[in-house]
């Protein structure tokens, strides 16, 4: 294990304010205090916010939560300026930036991340001097610690850490589902960062959720060898022990789930050997699961005359056929698909979508499935 690194001493469990309970289109902010005053008891001590989150609320909660209730020196908060079209100079920065000071009414940020950053927003961020305004903030005592959050392949990780060695640490997608997936390159993205002895924030540590309730079956394996442990916490768990890492973040929604992280990550333990091998099983019978050939090339939607969003629909199919089960359908990615299209349901059997198919997929089966699977 790696000592001595940035945040080498933090609590390996951060709380993410991206997904708190809400009461409508409203913080219930009495909740997140609840859920706020239980972690810090507890000794935990990392926030993570983002100027973007819950339409700007977040910070909003923050303020409201930890920073008028604790000490300033008592719990470290980041947050996070996203690069849109509309930011272009330092002065759209400088905006940004204060106005996350204003809502979450501190004084500095202990980490401030350039958002969601990929080859283009690399290549912004040097066109327009993000680097040099990072730094300047951080100068003037408003920073502590710069670094970004990443989506994007090893290779422009890679070039971007090579090219910016004074980033300070960085936020990645890690999880032991996308471990070794060729999209999001999880391994390969720590193993850069471990290269470049940059210090680790690990973010969807469960996938957005969907390592917390897989089938039955998958349960099952996890249950047999150590039926106390939530499954949601194998896969914090995993995160937690790896060398390098600064915290895992844990995007908790409600007291409950903030419970159990706490419950077996106040005094954190590795996954053991044993439990490695339980979860390469898991692994290999959730990649075994049949799912829908589709490689998104949107052939199928250009001349759809319902304008059915078919890839979009045959990803939520595939999310619930390898996390969900039958008394637990989640319906949110197929509600996001149908949002600007037609629904499963509206297809009209022409067949356009076959014949553009490269995959030869039985659209219109499909299609018929999703619509049983998601709108019954």
């Amino acid at each position: 294990m790696n000592t001595g690194y940035l945040g080498d001493t933090t609590p390996k469990l951060g709380f993410g304010l991206m997904r708190l309970p809400m009461i409508g289109d409203e913080i219930d902010m009495e909740q997140v205090k609840a859920m706020v005053d239980t972690f810090m008891a507890k000794g935990f001590t990392y926030f993570d916010t983002a100027y973007v989150y819950i339409n700007g609320k977040s910070e909003v909660a923050a303020r409201e939560a930890i920073v008028k209730r604790y000490p300033r020196d008592s719990f470290t908060l980041a947050t996070k300026l996203p690069l849109w079209d509309n930011i272009e100079t330092e002065a759209d920065m400088q905006r940004i930036f204060d106005e996350s000071m204003e809502r979450a009414g501190v004084e500095y940020f202990d980490y401030y991340l350039l958002h969601s950053m990929d080859k283009a927003k690399f290549e912004k961020a040097d066109r327009i001097g993000a680097w040099d305004f990072l730094f300047k903030m951080k100068a003037q005592g408003k920073i502590k610690h710069c670094g970004f959050s990443f989506h994007d392949s090893a290779e422009v990780l890679d070039e971007a850490l090579t090219k910016h060695p004074e980033v300070e640490f960085v936020q990645l997608q890690l999880n032991y589902i996308d471990w070794e997936n060729d999209n999001v390159q999880s391994r390969k993205c720590y193993e850069v960062a471990v290269k470049h002895n940059k210090p680790i924030i690990v973010m969807e540590p469960v996938k957005g959720g969907s390592l917390a309730s897989m089938n039955n079956e998958i349960q099952g394996i996890m249950k047999a060898q150590n039926p106390d442990l939530s499954i949601p916490s194998w896969a914090v768990r995993f995160c937690a022990g790896l060398d390098n890492i600064l915290t895992v973040l844990s995007g908790m929604s409600t007291k409950a789930q903030l419970d159990d992280n706490v419950s077996y990550m106040e005094h954190f333990e590795p996954l053991s050997d044993k439990e490695h091998e339980v979860l390469k099983t898991v692994v290999e019978k959730l990649n075994a699961i049949p799912t829908i050939p589709c490689t998104g090339c949107r052939y199928c939607v250009d001349d759809c005359p319902m304008q059915i969003h078919i890839p979009d629909i045959f990803r939520a199919v595939n999310h619930q056929k390898q996390f969900g089960s039958e008394d637990n359908v989640d319906r949110s990615g197929y509600e996001s698909a149908t949002r600007e299209g037609g629904k499963a349901s509206e297809c009209l059997h022409c067949g356009s979508c076959e014949a553009h198919c490269p995959q030869h997929i039985h659209i219109i089966e499909e299609l018929e499935d999703a619509a049983k699977l998601f709108e019954s």
